[in-house]
């Protein structure tokens, strides 16, 4: 088998990753990889897996939590085809949404979209789709730019423009296309959603037997699982369904729905006080108060029934909501929690949630496993290993790779002078961080990225860091879209030699998955670690993980937030030309049980005076402010 390699050479690190990858494949099997930045894992894992899929008549699907790690992926496989001179067929999978060629939909929410698509599709008012076949043939159109397209591998915005420009759906030509590829590269939501994934399997003619998959920042796996399998409701998703009724003239159905209002009060009155504002519910204590009043069988069928009608005329449907809460809420009490929770709208309405929640990733990741012809899941920060082996519940092996870059290259400081923690926090230590972040950025001969646990804790303390600082900020809003996600970066880039300060949150837009591109970030500081005072859902995932491995703390609480803070300082260093320095700002990094979370090559000073050691770094490199 010829090995489709696509670059020139081949790393050592990289060829033990790629012969590491090609015996899971030809064993079956699965593999967990910790490859930090700059091995080329990418490479490294299409470039096998890839080979080993046209030998062998299987498809290779990569898949990314991300839209922005899709061209890695499609730049890897298009250099492969040119450099091999190679004819398959690839796509780029994104969401139906954001392939739509319609003007305007980005803007719905997702179920808007879905119904405006069912109505559109149905009433044949969709030109794009329409022009898809003739009758029951692919269209001469569609015959033709399929011809045009199928020798190369397109990023999606490539495909979608041409798609477009013939007036044909680009998410149609995709599925299309999708049947005669070898390699798909998709988002996460297309296999961890079993529905999702079962019609694309179906719509592209493959079975998952016959598939390799390919997990790209796997850490953000359990995560993603947990959410995928909870569900629930809130006495605004309950007015407004009995709304629905109402409209549709069934008014007993609305009435029936706004008892279940009267029963959260109840509930949530019995399972909080004061001081707690959450609460343990049991099963048959929600289904037993439903039934004592209505019928809880009966209840479920008339919110499908309005659900079903609200569709028909063309609204979004918060029955559907519902109705698939009321359905969840059966489910077994094994690997899950209910929850009711009593707060605020962002309008300072009170409101009451209850929540079925999944405590167990391997309910979705270990069929998918077992499944398919073989899966690696891969990222920089799958560590510890043992700890995802537990999570995803399989045999995997797992192989752990150092940094490949110079050492020398980065500056790793932790600085055990102030704390985020909960107990700690005031305006004194504001305004200390706010001194030391200041001090720092001022220092640093080019731009910074200042990553906070939230961006409420973000706005305190830059009330005092905006009079201290010297250069131009930028503060990251929550929800950016993709599109302002790039020109912030762009207007960031600008300030390359003069130097400015990027306030983000760590789990913001900017957190993970993003290159700042050609170096333009020269410190990273990590202030405290996004912990809170764990809730009730951590607190049974804590309880949940304890059970089942002895590590609830490690694995529920301590380790999801020291990866976030892992990977935006990952912002920093791209390639083995970058320099940069990172400091950890939280004098918890200290403490044992964070301390040893840490990788074992990283070369950790400690200090409460960083700005000697940050001015040696840049001094011994040359590097000098503008």
């Amino acid at each position: 088998m010829q090995l489709l390699f696509s670059h020139e050479s081949i790393r050592e690190s990289q060829k033990e990753l790629i012969d590491e990858i090609l015996n899971t494949i030809k064993n079956k099997s699965s593999l967990l990889v910790h490859a930090p930045t700059g091995l080329g894992k990418t490479s490294a894992a299409i470039c096998p897996a890839l080979s080993y899929a046209l030998e062998n008549k299987l498809t290779v699907i990569f898949v990314t939590p991300k839209h922005t790690q899709h061209k890695i992926a499609i730049e890897t496989i298009r250099t492969i085809k040119e450099k091999y001179n190679l004819d398959f067929a690839a796509i780029d999978l994104i969401g139906k949404r954001s392939m739509c060629a319609q003007p305007g939909v980005i803007s719905m929410s997702q179920n808007e979209f879905t119904d405006y698509c069912k109505d559109m599709i149905g009433n044949k008012a969709c030109h794009y789709y329409n022009n898809i076949k003739n009758k029951e043939k692919l269209s001469l159109q569609t015959e033709a730019l399929l011809k045009e397209i199928k020798t190369k591998a397109l990023h999606v915005e490539e495909l979608k423009e041409l798609s477009s420009k013939n007036k044909l759906c680009p998410y149609e030509v995709s599925i299309i296309l999708g049947a005669a590829s070898k390699v798909i590269v998709a988002d996460y939501h297309h296999i961890l959603n079993t529905s999702i994934r079962e019609n694309l399997l179906t719509k592209i003619n493959k079975d998952l037997s016959e598939v390799i998959i390919i997990f790209d920042e796997a850490h953000s796996i359990p995560e993603r699982c947990r959410e995928l399998l909870s569900s629930q409701i809130s006495t605004l998703t309950i007015d407004l369904a009995a709304k629905e009724a109402r409209n549709l003239k069934y008014e007993e159905i609305g009435f029936n729905i706004l008892k279940l209002r009267n029963i959260l009060e109840k509930l949530v009155s019995e399972k909080t006080s004061f001081e707690s504002k959450e609460g343990l519910v049991k099963k048959e204590e929600f289904i037993n108060l439903v039934n004592n009043d209505l019928n809880y069988e009966e209840l479920v069928k008339n919110v499908a029934f309005i659900a079903e009608e609200s569709e028909d005329t063309k609204k979004r449907s918060f029955a559907k909501s519902l109705y698939s809460f009321l359905l969840n809420w059966q489910g077994p009490d094994n690997s899950f929690t209910r929850i009711i929770k009593k707060g605020f709208t962002e309008k300072g309405h009170g409101i009451i949630t209850l929540s079925y929640k999944c405590l167990d990733p391997s309910l979705i990741i270990k069929p998918i496993v077992e499944d398919s012809y073989s899966t690696i899941f891969m990222s920089g920060t799958l560590n510890p290993i043992e700890m995802y082996k537990d999570l995803f519940n399989t045999n995997s092996k797992g192989v752990e790779y150092k940094n490949p870059f110079p050492k020398q290259n980065k500056l790793n400081i932790i600085v055990p002078d102030t704390t985020t923690k909960f107990t700690a926090r005031s305006p004194e230590m504001y305004k200390k961080i706010a001194e030391y972040c200041a001090s720092i950025s001022n220092s640093v001969p080019g731009n910074t990225a200042i990553f906070f646990p939230s961006y409420k804790i973000r706005d305190e303390i830059n009330n005092y860091f905006k009079i201290l600082c010297n250069k131009t900020t930028f503060l990251e809003s929550s929800g950016l879209s993709k599109q302002e996600r790039t020109e912030l970066i762009e207007r960031f880039k600008q300030y390359e030699k003069s130097g400015a300060v990027l306030l983000a949150a760590s789990a913001g837009s900017f957190g993970e998955g993003v290159d700042f591109p050609k170096n333009i970030l020269k410190c990273v500081i990590v202030v405290g670690i996004p912990l809170d005072k764990p809730d009730l859902e951590t607190q049974e995932l804590i309880n949940f993980y304890d059970k089942r491995f002895k590590k609830g703390w490690d694995y529920g609480y301590v380790m999801p937030a020291l990866i976030k803070c892992f990977q935006n300082a990952g912002r920093c260093i791209r390639s083995e030309n970058d320099k940069g320095v990172i400091i950890y700002l939280d004098q918890r990094y200290l403490w044992e049980s964070y301390f040893k979370c840490f990788p074992k090559d990283i070369n950790l000073r400690i200090t409460k005076e960083p700005l000697p050691k940050i001015k040696e770094f840049f001094d011994e490199h040359n590097i000098t402010q503008s």
